[in-house]
């Protein structure tokens, strides 16, 4: 499959996982440069790995966030953790695969990802705010 074949396979993946208005903004604000990694992105990592269809959108967001744990990539998991929402992860599942990969990965990274993935839960309503009183 060419790489502009899997760039319009990955592209609709893309903005479905990580919703289409943080897709099309960052294709939009990219330069010529920048423009080779969101070709590159959207055809390797959604094109071909995610749109294999051996594993499920829900297996690849979990798998996606033990990986993004051990490499201790907050950004990254933020932003994959919303995917996992979208994909249709529940909370419990979010903390369970988080919570292996802080066994395997070490109490630091697992401290970045848990703080990563609290926030995006929080902003997206999936956790109940903590109130004081």
């Amino acid at each position: 499959m060419s790489d502009q074949s899997l760039y319009e396979k990955g592209l609709p993946i893309r903005r479905a996982v990580l919703g289409a208005e943080y897709v099309d903004a960052s294709i939009a604000r990219a330069d010529d440069f920048m423009m080779a990694f969101q070709r590159a992105t959207t055809s390797w990592a959604w094109g071909w790995a995610w749109g294999d269809p051996t594993l499920d959108r829900r297996t690849r967001s979990l798998v996606n966030l033990a990986m993004l744990t051990a490499l201790n990539r907050a950004p990254e998991i933020k932003l994959h953790v919303k995917g996992a929402l979208n994909n249709g992860v529940t909370v419990e599942e979010i903390k369970s695969v988080l919570l292996h990969a802080t066994a395997y990965c070490g109490i630091p990274a697992g401290l970045d990802a848990f703080k990563a993935a609290h926030e995006v839960l929080l902003k997206e309503g999936a956790l109940p705010a903590k109130t004081t009183g």
